[in-house]
């Protein structure tokens, strides 16, 4: 099948759009189509099983609609969630990136990182995902998880870069559980817009660890190694939501830097 087929991108909203941006940054002949579950959002406070069901719909959607050759779950909530489901139903078929994956890898790899804290959504943290597989996969290394469940709304609703970003991260990284951290990995995809001020409140002493950049090139990787890197673009990048709103159109510019054109898809539609 032909090699310049698009790549699917998924997340529960908005968020997707950093490692979007990241994607065509560092794969620029590749097309794009991403799909945002705004009917659902977010898929923080959601249960594991409809997660799930959301996940493989827009996945089949991706693939059978789209015609997709690889699809990256660009979702923390639903990478922990429903990423072993989705990989296991098409394994063998097209690869399946999750952001987690990617991210462990990237800091069991970095030798300078010896206690490493994670903030991300309630249900990533309690999840438990990050901290199973830093335990599996590197026992030495110490870790501890925060839920910073306001960062993602508050990113949303422009509120970064300011006073008020300012007061609540201060307020959540200045936790106990983040003391005598050297690395922190950004468990949400909504955070990548706050990492410079992240960044600040540890006056660079702290590795901020990004998932955009990280599976951006992960991807990269796969395709390379599966030959499955494009020739060259020859369609333009599609944007679908679940759901149009005016207020989630403006918030596209916050998290994808420009203007997009976006379309409905409703997966969830009942016939009349």
């Amino acid at each position: 099948m032909s090699n310049n087929r698009p790549i699917g991108i998924f997340d529960s909203g908005i968020g997707g759009l950093t490692v979007t941006r990241a994607i065509r940054k560092v794969l620029p002949n590749e097309s794009l189509v991403y799909f945002g579950d705004t009917a659902h959002m977010p898929y923080g406070d959601k249960e594991q099983d409809d997660i799930q069901r959301f996940s493989i719909s827009i996945t089949e959607f991706l693939l059978n609609e789209k015609n997709c050759k690889a699809i990256v779950i660009a979702c923390n909530t639903a990478s922990a969630a429903a990423y072993e489901t989705i990989r296991d139903r098409y394994r063998g078929e097209v690869p399946i990136i999750s952001v987690i994956d990617p991210m462990i890898e990237e800091v069991i790899n970095d030798l300078s990182v010896k206690r490493v804290g994670i903030i991300a959504t309630r249900t990533t943290i309690k999840s438990g995902v990050y901290q199973r597989k830093f335990n599996r996969r590197k026992p030495e290394l110490e870790y501890t998880a925060l839920a910073t469940p306001l960062l993602a709304t508050m990113i949303e609703e422009g509120f970064y870069n300011n006073n008020v970003s300012t007061a609540v991260l201060d307020n959540y990284l200045s936790n106990k559980l983040l003391d005598g951290i050297d690395g922190l990995v950004l468990g949400c995809t909504h955070y990548p817009l706050i990492k410079h001020e992240i960044d600040s409140f540890y006056q660079g002493k702290v590795k901020i660890f990004d998932s955009a950049q990280v599976v951006a090139n992960r991807l990269k990787h796969i395709l390379e190694k599966e030959g499955l890197l494009a020739d060259a673009k020859t369609q333009p990048d599609y944007f679908y939501v679940s759901e149009l709103s005016e207020s989630f159109e403006e918030s596209t510019k916050i998290f994808f830097k420009e203007k997009i054109e976006l379309e409905k898809a409703d997966l969830w539609k009942t016939p009349d």
